[in-house]
């Protein structure tokens, strides 16, 4: 296979991954809502400035600046790296929500009989979500933007998450105190660690 045709294999793979990280949502069956008992809005904002990242990376193209262009041979390795970063996310996202249940919301809150969630991936991140679609922005940028984009994205991304992370670990450390703060003390953010 050509290199220039790897790169588009690499495009449609990432942007079937996107309608696959969509279909957890997309497909839930439609249960009784756990009634909320409270919400963090500030993590609206986080919302937002993700939504900037994800706006970033789309539209940072690398043609904008061609002198600062990667290599094809470069581009084609980014592209691999892309496809197992997609597919990996994927995955996650799948998993996470699987395990939350209907615990799962788009905005943070708690509802009636919240439980502190802490097995499948979340015994690795405690926020998985966060995790593939970081892995998501980083797989579009690394296929369809520009190097430079890609940092500048997940800079802004990071942001967002880090205001969504202190909004939803404020409402889970109200509710579950000692209990989250060792959970937090041991399980990482976003970033999972290598244990040894």
């Amino acid at each position: 296979m050509p290199l220039s045709s790897f790169i588009g294999f690499a495009r449609l793979f990432v942007l079937l991954c996107w309608l696959g990280l969509s279909l957890p949502f997309l497909l839930r069956k439609k249960q009784s809502k756990p009634a909320t008992q409270r919400r963090a809005p500030a993590a609206r904002a986080g919302i937002a400035v993700q939504a900037v990242g994800f706006a970033l990376v789309w539209s940072l193209r690398p043609d904008m600046f061609p002198s600062i262009a990667l290599p094809l041979p470069v581009r084609c390795a980014f592209c691999g790296l892309a496809m197992i970063l997609a597919l990996g996310s994927v995955w996650l996202v799948c998993e996470a929500v699987r395990v939350l249940g209907k615990q799962w919301s788009l905005e943070a809150r708690l509802v009636e009989g919240h439980r502190l969630v802490v097995e499948g991936p979340y015994s690795h991140v405690r926020h998985p979500i966060y995790t593939a679609t970081l892995g998501m922005l980083l797989a579009t940028g690394l296929t369809f933007g520009a190097w430079w984009g890609v940092l500048l994205a997940a800079a802004v991304y990071s942001a967002g998450t880090a205001i969504r992370i202190r909004a939803e670990e404020r409402l889970l450390h109200e509710a579950f105190g000692d209990d989250f703060e060792a959970y937090r003390r041991y399980v990482p953010a976003v970033i999972p660690r290598w244990k040894t």
